[in-house]
């Protein structure tokens, strides 16, 4: 099965994932809330991330350890470049994390009809960056603190 293609007219958000399971990304944002560049494959989708492009992070792990689920929302601020040899791919972000009581767990996402085919929910191994379209960003926005 081949992976649904991006279309920019219907991009909402990219979405880039985070799995504390092998990262402290608790203590990462309590120490700095502020993504300002992930890793991401190289391909079509790296190469169609822009500057002022919605992007979502999507904290990942082990079911009932923390409330993972949406944890941030911020814009993409660059191109997606290579990196030093034999490093991955980043893409430069202006990613702020929300405050813990304001994140959206994953259960509540999944309940909302809106939201149920996520590419996460759908493919939660894939490398990043996934992405929700534009009804599906409409649907998350609801979720969203004002």
């Amino acid at each position: 099965m081949t992976e649904p293609r991006v279309r920019l007219d219907d991009l909402g958000a990219w979405l880039i994932k985070g799995n504390a399971d092998l990262v402290d990304l608790t203590g990462r944002f309590a120490r700095d809330p502020l993504v300002t560049s992930w890793c991401v494959r190289p391909g079509y989708r790296a190469r169609l991330m822009r500057a002022g492009q919605p992007v979502v992070f999507w904290a990942s792990g082990s079911r009932g350890r923390l409330p993972y689920g949406v944890w941030g929302v911020g814009r993409v601020t660059g191109d997606a470049e290579p990196g030093a040899p034999r490093q991955p791919w980043s893409v430069p972000l202006d990613l702020p994390i929300l405050a813990e009581q304001d994140r959206v767990p994953r259960p509540l996402l999944r309940a909302d009809d809106r939201l149920a085919a996520l590419e996460v929910f759908r493919q939660p191994q894939a490398a990043n960056p996934s992405y929700l379209t534009v009804a599906q960003f409409a649907a998350l926005r609801t979720h969203l603190p004002a």
